[in-house]
């Protein structure tokens, strides 16, 4: 089992937080997604899975990897994931 964290760009509410918690949890081989919105990091438990294919779960829902290039659609992407997180939270 490893741990990780990874720092990330365009994390800005507990939306975010909650959307990141749901679906990389949703990866095969991930036992555990802990958000810190104060430092940016998305720490992940898991094994027997690629780092590349939580990277690309994170690109996915607009919440590149802090190195990544972070363009405009890429923030937009973050946006609507932080509405859906929080549409789930009430």
């Amino acid at each position: 089992m490893k741990t990780e964290e990874i720092i990330i760009a365009n994390l800005k509410c507990n939306g975010c937080a909650s959307t990141i918690k749901k679906e990389v949890s949703a990866i095969e081989g991930v036992s555990l997604v802990e958000v810190d919105k104060d430092r940016d990091a998305v720490t992940v438990t898991y094994e027997n899975v690629e780092r590349t294919a939580i990277i690309d779960k994170l690109h996915s829902l607009g919440y590149p990897e802090a190195t990544e290039k972070n363009g405009l659609l890429m923030q937009l992407k973050s946006y609507g994931s932080c509405m859906v997180g929080k549409i789930h939270n009430l």
